[in-house]
């Protein structure tokens, strides 16, 4: 199998040894299929990471953790890798591990075998459980700092939380879909999570929840979760709401499968007046220029990355640290009238 990198930065990349490597590259069997996915994986890293792998400078290993669906993650990795040059003289380098679905006891042993093997740093998006929170107290423990991205674990022992105010940004919807939708006879705002299990869905939650009680009492809402943003367990669920309540006029999408969503609304021939979502990823750019969103809660996704990678780099003493914290990421309005040109390789 040809390639372009020693071993020993193949194995770096892959967290096994030189002799997995070597085994997996010359197909000689003998090797879980995992780690032959995980050594394929790594060459893919590096070939998108070449210009991070022969720079002279402190080195230094980050994994990222992330349980999202895929559209999500993928904007997540151009992010960082878009970012990564603009770090030196320090190197850096980034592993990923990246699943649509991760049961807590999965999330765990890969956190742990992340921490055996060693690296300089996690980013992490995963469930606020107490089983991962016990993990990313071992890591802490280890001497390796943990960045939460996007939803936060608050009683763990990670070192920051990058991303926006999920409180606020649940607000902001809220004002949204009530300015559009106006004061009149009482309807149901159907409320997506992608899982109850994420803090930084339910703080958007309870941020919309708040807002329409105070000031949109006529907005009632619908919930529907554990879609995992994924088109066709989200469809289904959204299907079944639309049936039993009639009255759903406007949708606040915290989990994503939005694409699903309009789907759904099209089939039971609704109309839905208005619709917020999250994050600019491939499909809700499209949905927003065919008119099926009409407003997606975006945060700066690079600014977020190169903010996360200082945050380790400061961990391991090779930034200084901050006499403040950094404030939280600001939350951003995007309508079909003001998206974003994406940039070249974005996905």
């Amino acid at each position: 199998m040809a390639h372009q990198f020693p071993l020993k930065v193949v194995a770096l990349q892959a967290g096994v040894s030189v002799a997995t490597v070597d085994r997996v590259l010359k197909q000689r069997g003998g090797v879980r299929r995992y780690t032959v996915q995980r050594v394929l994986q790594a060459l893919d890293e590096l070939g998108r990471q070449r210009e991070q792998v022969g720079l002279s400078g402190r080195k230094f290993m980050i994994d990222v953790v992330m349980v999202a669906p895929q559209r999500f993650t993928d904007a997540v990795r151009f992010a960082l890798e878009a970012e990564l040059p603009s770090l030196h003289p320090a190197v850096l380098r980034s592993r990923f591990h990246l699943h649509e679905t991760l049961d807590a006891e999965r999330i765990v042993a890969l956190l742990d075998r992340i921490r055996k093997n060693g690296c300089h740093g996690v980013l992490l998006k995963a469930p606020d459980l107490p089983p991962v929170i016990a993990a990313v107290e071992r890591l802490a423990a280890a001497g390796i700092p943990v960045v939460t991205l996007v939803t936060d674990i608050p009683g763990s022992a990670r070192s920051t939380y990058v991303g926006m105010d999920n409180r606020a940004a649940g607000e902001t919807a809220a004002y949204l879909i009530g300015q559009w939708i106006g004061v009149g006879k009482k309807q149901d705002v159907l409320v997506n999570l992608s899982s109850n299990r994420f803090h930084g869905e339910e703080e958007r939650e309870m941020g919309f929840r708040r807002a329409l009680r105070e000031h949109h009492r006529h907005l009632r809402i619908v919930e529907v979760s554990e879609g995992n943003g994924i088109n066709g367990a989200t469809e289904s669920l959204v299907r079944q709401a639309l049936s039993d309540h009639p009255d759903i006029t406007a949708v606040y999408s915290i989990g994503g499968g939005n694409a699903a969503i309009v789907k759904a609304f099209q089939n039971a021939g609704r109309r839905c007046k208005v619709f917020v979502g999250h994050d600019l990823d491939a499909d809700n750019l499209t949905l927003l220029k065919s008119g099926g969103i009409n407003a997606v809660l975006h945060h700066d996704l690079r600014q977020d990355m190169r903010r996360a990678c200082q945050d380790i780099l400061r961990a391991q003493g090779a930034l200084p640290t901050l006499k403040k914290a950094m404030p939280l990421s600001s939350i951003q309005i995007v309508t079909p009238f003001n998206m974003p040109t994406p940039a070249v390789g974005q996905p």
